[in-house]
């Protein structure tokens, strides 16, 4: 992932706050709050499995991927996996000769307002 962002105040457990001053502004703050939050944001994937060479693609789970961990969970909700990346979803999936299951990585889409 991305460069870890620094260490806040909250994981410091600190009862006394009266030591801790706001580091900026109020939409400074949230600047930096959002800078955090895109830090360490997980990444969304799906798992295609496609059929012969570019004939047919399916979509069979949608997963989410941590700094050290991955989540995979199938498009019917019957099946969740707890998993150590991203990668190892492709192992919990079907393939043979004519199938082959990919990891694609999603793109946020860009809204835009009209």
């Amino acid at each position: 992932m991305t460069n870890p962002t620094i260490q806040s105040a909250v994981d410091t457990k600190t009862d006394d706050l009266t030591e801790l001053q706001p580091p900026t502004s109020e939409a400074g703050f949230a600047d930096l709050v959002a800078e955090m939050v895109a830090d360490q944001a997980p990444r969304l994937f799906a798992v295609v499995l496609e059929l012969g060479t570019q004939v047919d693609a399916q979509i069979v789970a949608w997963g989410i991927a941590f700094e050290e961990s991955a989540y995979m969970v199938t498009v019917d909700g019957r099946n969740q996996y707890a998993l150590a990346n991203a990668e190892a979803a492709l192992k919990y999936v079907r393939s043979d000769a004519n199938i082959t299951s990919s990891l694609v990585w999603a793109t946020p889409a860009v809204h835009t307002q009209e």
